[in-house]
Formats: structure tokens, C-alpha cells, sequence
């Protein structure tokens, strides 16, 4: 299971405070395993809280040096003395578990995200599209258009389940009929920037010609993203809830573009873009970016896909009951028809929560996983 940004938040406080409280963190990293070529990479200076931050930074890039800062962290004598040190653990094992995930799984498959916390049902043509998007250097925008609560939104949580794995940080966006340019750009301009500099003002609206101005923006915020030492997929959700005359139309045209044209220079350095509840009746998207667009349509999940859903599930964590034996195929369908039966069960049941189908769907299965787990 990834570590959330408090959590991470939390790691750069540890080595701040416990690792890289010298005058020679060059020689203090040395001495708690890491490499001589990975510490020449940092910008180490003088000062403990920046040294942290490009620690930690630089060794979320992917899922072995996370793997390999929290080995590291968990064996701080400072901090082992400490009931933190309770927490690191417990970050270190998470990191383990998905690393051995990482290293044995089909991540473009996973069924079960966050150490079984929440479930992704059904979507193959999406997994197979994001597989396809992730490997192709010549693709850069991705759109999912879909009808209302059929999921386009939680496309974002396989996104960040695969991005743990591929190297990338989605930052996401969502969007509202309230919605400016500048309050969008200024957003992801917070995401993509260094955390050690200020964010200088960015106002698209600020001249009299607003369009070159934007355009000045977005190439602004790109040039951040593909500077960065993380890779960036640059999420926009909720297109379809922006108001019809709203300038961030155009600035998701010009962002495009601008993404399209950074590939074109720097490759796999600049930031990708996704754009969620994107339909094929909006705004078009520039002429030049036609060979770079990859589509993905979200629908609502039916009982067959609930069905395909269990029956890999419990294939791949079969009942306790079973031992260490081949999972017997009868047992394993009378379990999915009763998780089936259940899930649609509680899915179609009247509630207060104002929740859609969707939601309810998977709300339900995350339930019976947690029973059966518990069994």
C-alpha cells in the first residue's frame, strides 16, 4: 500500500530530525547503505529540512528507493528508541508488501488496491489501455468520457495504484462549473513546483490579451513538470461539469499542446496528460494532437464483471480452509456467487447516502472483502 502525502510528510520529518541532523550528510547517507552514485545525485546542502526533502524526494521516484529510504529510516538508533519507531515499521512492511506486488503481480491487473482497502471492478479495456499509454512515448493525452457515475472519476485510483509501480505522480485537479484558468493553473503550478522555492504569481487573465498570457502559463507550469526529478501525469477530472463558455476550455487546449510539444524535446521527461469525463461532443482538442490521444469509455459495472471480479480474487487469495493446495474450483464458485448475491444485494438497497450505483457497487464489494478476509 503507498504511503499518503501526510505519511511521506511524516518519513521527511524522521530524517530531518534523526538522519541528516550533521554537518556531513554526504558521509551520514553513506553509512546507512546508500549508494555513492545515488548520493552524488542529491542537491545536499547545509541545512537538515532541505536535505530531507531532497532525500525523500528523490528516492520516491520509485517503488525499490522508497523501499530502500524506509529500510534505512526504520534502523535510525535516534529514532528506535522512540514509539515512532512503531510507525516506521509499519511504512517499511506497507512498502515491502506493495514492492513484492510490484515484483510478482500484473500491476494493469490488480482487482484489490491498498492492501485490500478498495477495489477496482471490471475496467479490462482500461487496464489495457493504461498499459499501452504507459509504454508508448508517442502518446500524451488520455481521455475517459463514460456516462454519469460509470466510474470515469475512480479511473484516477488505478492511475495512482500504477503509478506506484511505473514511476510516475498523478496530480489531480477536479474541476467545477466554478472553475477559472487561473485558479486551475495555479493549482498544478503548486503540484509540479520545487517544494524548497516559492511559487512565483501566475495569472493568465492578468493582461489585456488573455490568451497570450495563458499561453505564457501553461508553457510555465510544463517547464516545471518536465524539470522536475518526479515524472508527472497532470489529472483533470470532472471535465463535464465546467461551464460551457469557461476559459478553462482553451487552457486545456493550450495545456495539451504545450505537453505534446515538451515530448517532442525532452521525451519521457515532460508530464503527461489525463482528462477525466472528457466526451467526444466537447471541445475538440488541437489538429496536431491526434496521433497522440488514447480513449477509454467507463461504463457501470454489471453482475458478469462483479462475477470475473471474485472469481480472480479468490483465485488468487483462496479460503484458508483450502490450505496450501490448488484452490478447489467448487468452493471457489459458491464463493462468488454468494459475494456476488450479497454485493448486488446491498448495491440496489435504498440509502441516505446519496452515493450512485457505482460507488455503492464497489462500496459493497470492499465490504465482503473485509468479511472474508476476517473469516
Amino acid at each position: 500500500m503507498p504511503l499518503a502525502e501526510t505519511e511521506w510528510d511524516l518519513v521527511t520529518m524522521w530524517v530531518r530530525e534523526y538522519l541528516l541532523d550533521t554537518v556531513d550528510p554526504h558521509n551520514q547517507l553513506s553509512q546507512y547503505g546508500f549508494s555513492a552514485e545515488f548520493i552524488g545525485s542529491l542537491r545536499l546542502t547545509a541545512v537538515s529540512s532541505e536535505n530531507a526533502r531532497a532525500l525523500v524526494q528523490a528516492s520516491r521516484k520509485d517503488i525499490r528507493r522508497q523501499m530502500e529510504l524506509l529500510d534505512a529510516v526504520a534502523t535510525i538508533e535516534r529514532l528506535s528508541v522512540l514509539p515512532d519507531i512503531a510507525k516506521a515499521l509499519e511504512f517499511r512492511d506497507r512498502l515491502r508488501e506493495d514492492y513484492r506486488a510490484h515484483t510478482s503481480q500484473d500491476n494493469f491487473r490488480t482487482c484489490v488496491l491498498k492492501n485490500g482497502t478498495e477495489v477496482f471492478i471490471d475496467r479490462q479495456n482500461l487496464r489495457e489501455t493504461l498499459r499501452q499509454f504507459v509504454d508508448d512515448p508517442e502518446k500524451s493525452v488520455l481521455l475517459v468520457d463514460g456516462d454519469p457515475d460509470s466510474g470515469r472519476s475512480y479511473t484516477y485510483n488505478l492511475i495512482r495504484h500504477i503509478g506506484q509501480h511505473s514511476g510516475f505522480r498523478p496530480a489531480r485537479v477536479t474541476l467545477s462549473r466554478t472553475s477559472t484558468a487561473d485558479k486551475v493553473v495555479r493549482r498544478l503550478a503548486e503540484f509540479v513546483a520545487d517544494p524548497r522555492s516559492d511559487i512565483p504569481s501566475v495569472n493568465p487573465t492578468g493582461l489585456n490579451d488573455p490568451l497570450p498570457s495563458l499561453d505564457d502559463a501553461v508553457h510555465q507550469v510544463v517547464r516545471r513538470a518536465t524539470a522536475a526529478e518526479d515524472t508527472f501525469w497532470l489529472v483533470l477530472d470532472e471535465c463535464d461539469r465546467l461551464d460551457p463558455s469557461s476559459d478553462v476550455w482553451d487552457f486545456i487546449g493550450q495545456l495539451a499542446l504545450a505537453i505534446y510539444e515538451h515530448a517532442a524535446v525532452r521525451g519521457d521527461q515532460a508530464p503527461r496528460l489525463v482528462l477525466l469525463g472528457y466526451g467526444p461532443t466537447m471541445r475538440q482538442l488541437p489538429y496536431d494532437l491526434r496521433g497522440s490521444l488514447s480513449r477509454d469509455t467507463a461504463r457501470i459495472a454489471e453482475p458478469d464483471d462483479l462475477r470475473s471480479f471474485f472469481d480472480q480474487y479468490f483465485h488468487e487469495s483462496p479460503p484458508r480452509s483450502l490450505g496450501t493446495g490448488q484452490p478447489e474450483e467448487a468452493s471457489i464458485a459458491e464463493l462468488v456467487d454468494a459475494a456476488v448475491e450479497e454485493v448486488l444485494k446491498a448495491a440496489q438497497a435504498e440509502g441516505d447516502s446519496g452515493e450512485s450505483y457505482m460507488r455503492r457497487i464497489c462500496t459493497a464489494a470492499e465490504g465482503a472483502i473485509r468479511v472474508y478476509r476476517s473469516l
